[in-house]
């Protein structure tokens, strides 16, 4: 099948940035090296759809070597590279992505990498999911089960199950250990802000920061504004998690209330209208605002439209709504995820164990989708485990192991 892309010429920049990360990702490397001998994905059809840049495109060059033919899209308009897109396609796997593709464009990308018709899908949001249960279910018969990177993804499972109408079975990589400890917390809360202060410059030091949503990604956001010398306040709708933000140190208010004291909004919940009209209109000249959940409707950008007397682009990646009383506020990313709209998304280390996660989900699909209900499939510890002692190892680090008595002591009544 013929890749669509940018501009195939952009290839030798792609090719520099995917190998500076391999260069940081160990556990993808012995990855890759077994699956280059044992090939246990030969003559499988993988479609994958993850935020399309240099991390995404090591982990389809990996199972690729394990013998996977592999169509890969972007699961973000604005987060696709295409310079790595086009060292995929000289590395002979099939393509469909451009960064800043209309919704038309995206959704062509998404049925062109299903027209593989897949034996195992890679989602990252559901998007290949939910065309597969629409207006592609035709290609339902071949596919075995799949993967699911995201929170808001296996939200999305989830409800499909919940109604009987999830068709096959797909693995919750999201909520392996090795995936939402890391990747959400440490991952989120720095890439996020890597995206804010490239994008804005401004300093974060002083500053009044609201995040609406403390759930690992928000737990890891606001862990490094707090780091970065801001003030914190963090909004809820689970009292748990309320809780356990004020007895980190956070203040903790509604978002009616946070609206009038923040400079810098970030929402990461995985719902939608989270900030809306009635937050804009309070909110202080200058304040900037930014989305790290999978959507761009965490931000009611219909209703910021509506009473804004004129919308500018103040920058890159930075829209100026300025409404009649000469107020502005700055939206980052056109709403969409700000780690990757603005920035290079999580760092290789922190992918590297991730992505990892996927690969031996795809490989566990493969090995036992006849015996899997169509349901939404925890991560196995063993992998979990598999993998945190890869990474272990990659640091030069050993941890204690029980001893023949310790382990009858603590499985003893």
């Amino acid at each position: 099948m013929n890749s669509i892309i940018r501009d195939i010429n952009l290839a030798p920049i792609g090719k520099q940035k995917i190998e500076w990360v391999k260069r940081n990702m160990p556990i993808l490397n012995s990855l890759e090296q077994e699956f280059k001998k044992t090939r246990p994905f030969e003559g499988i059809r993988i479609s994958l759809s993850i935020h399309l840049e240099a991390k995404t495109a090591y982990l389809s060059k990996v199972l690729a070597a394990g013998g996977a033919q592999m169509a890969v899209t972007g699961s973000n308009p604005l987060s696709t590279q295409d310079d790595v897109a086009a060292a995929l396609v000289e590395d002979g796997i099939n393509v469909y992505s451009w960064y800043d593709c209309t919704r038309s464009e995206y959704d062509k990308f998404i049925d062109e990498t299903l027209s593989h018709r897949p034996h195992i899908v890679i989602d990252d949001g559901g998007d290949l999911t939910h065309a597969l249960h629409t207006r592609k279910s035709h290609l339902l018969s071949g596919v075995y089960g799949g993967c699911e990177e995201t929170t808001t993804g296996v939200m999305r499972l989830k409800a499909l199950e919940k109604e009987g109408k999830l068709k096959f079975p797909m693995m919750a990589v999201n909520d392996a250990m090795c995936k939402h400890l890391f990747d959400n917390r440490y991952g989120t809360g720095q890439s996020v802000w890597d995206g804010i202060n490239r994008t804005t410059n401004l300093i974060v030091a002083g500053k009044t920061v609201v995040i609406a949503g403390y759930g690992w990604c928000g737990k890891g956001v606001a862990m490094r504004a707090k780091g970065l010398g801001a003030k914190v306040i963090v909004t809820e709708i689970d009292p748990v998690k309320a809780i356990e933000a004020y007895m980190d140190g956070f203040s903790v208010m509604t978002m009616d209330e946070a609206c009038e004291h923040g400079d810098i909004f970030v929402t990461v919940t995985g719902c939608e209208k989270v900030i809306t009209k009635k937050h804009f209109e309070k909110m202080k000249d200058g304040t900037v605002l930014c989305n790290a959940g999978h959507f761009n409707v965490e931000i009611c950008i219909p209703e910021l439209e509506q009473i804004s007397s004129s919308v500018t682009q103040s920058r890159k990646d930075i829209t100026c709504y300025e409404m009649s009383n000469g107020k502005r506020l700055y939206l980052l990313g056109e709403g969409r995820l700000v780690n990757l709209a603005c920035g290079d998304g999580h760092p290789a280390e922190i992918m590297d164990m991730s992505f990892a996660v996927q690969a031996y989900a795809a490989l566990y699909i493969l090995q036992h989708y006849l015996e899997l209900e169509q349901k939404v499939i925890d991560i196995p510890e063993e992998i979990d485990n598999k993998i945190a002692m890869m990474k272990l190892k990659s640091l030069g680090i050993a941890i204690d192991e029980l001893t023949e008595e310790q382990k009858r002591y603590i499985n003893s009544w």
